[in-house]
């Protein structure tokens, strides 16, 4: 049987004591192994939620269990622990380190987890292998291992933070809109690698888009005006 590996309950997220609440889920969970899709419009409150999830912030009430930790009990060091041991994220932004090279931005989360390290030299024999694995995978040349990533394209700098997330087989993966700046080719190699990824490793799928057209790729579909009561828009 499986188990939740997101379990929200009567979460509440404003961005100011003065502001109206941007969140306000009852009751949302996502079970182990479970790909799902959720989307919504601008402002709907996706990427709040997201953060909220991966412990970047906090909430003033509620239960939001994750991969068996109440994250809303932990510090903000334990949930930096916890986020980097547990969860890649993809963002939006790609959030790259601008002066590190394309392998070097790969390798982050093994750095910063010794729990990552441990599963990437498992998988391939040493952290290296296994970034230059998935760098192979989601088609980016040889030659760019070693580019600033400010030296990419929007599209391969993309390709380099779903590297990135994948690294050291965590068991939640959250993408924000990854999709955004890929081709349709390239959109379809890119969701094929991420869900065989995911599936490989036993991995929980988290994706979030505005994209209706993705949504056959998932096993699962929810739309943030039925989860979140706010529905407010978000700040810019």
């Amino acid at each position: 049987m499986t188990k939740p590996v997101i379990e929200l309950k009567r979460v509440r997220f404003r961005w100011g004591k003065s502001l109206s609440l941007s969140l306000d889920i009852r009751d949302f969970s996502v079970n182990e192994g479970e790909r799902l899709f959720l989307f919504g419009p601008s402002g709907s409150g996706k990427s709040t939620l997201l953060n909220v999830l991966a412990g970047v912030l906090q909430p003033e009430e509620g239960f939001i269990g994750c991969i068996g930790s109440d994250l809303a009990k932990l510090g903000n060091r334990g949930r930096d622990r916890f986020r980097a041991d547990h969860i890649g994220m993809i963002f939006q932004q790609f959030n790259l380190v601008p002066y590190l090279s394309v392998l070097d931005n790969v390798l982050l989360p093994c750095r910063f987890s010794a729990r990552r390290r441990q599963r990437a030299e498992a998988a391939t024999g040493s952290c290296i292998d296994e970034a230059i694995r998935l760098l192979q995978e989601l088609g980016l040349k040889n030659e760019l291992r070693s580019r600033e990533v400010t030296r990419l394209s929007v599209g391969q700098q993309q390709r380099v933070a779903v590297a990135r997330a994948l690294i050291g087989q965590p068991e939640l993966i959250i993408a924000d809109e990854p999709t955004s700046a890929l081709d349709a080719s390239l959109r379809g190699r890119f969701l094929e690698l991420l869900l065989r990824e995911c599936e490989a490793r036993g991995g929980t799928l988290l994706f979030v888009s505005h994209d209706l057209a993705l949504e056959s790729y998932f096993t699962r579909a929810s739309s943030m005006l039925d989860i979140n009561a706010a529905q407010l828009e978000e700040p810019a």
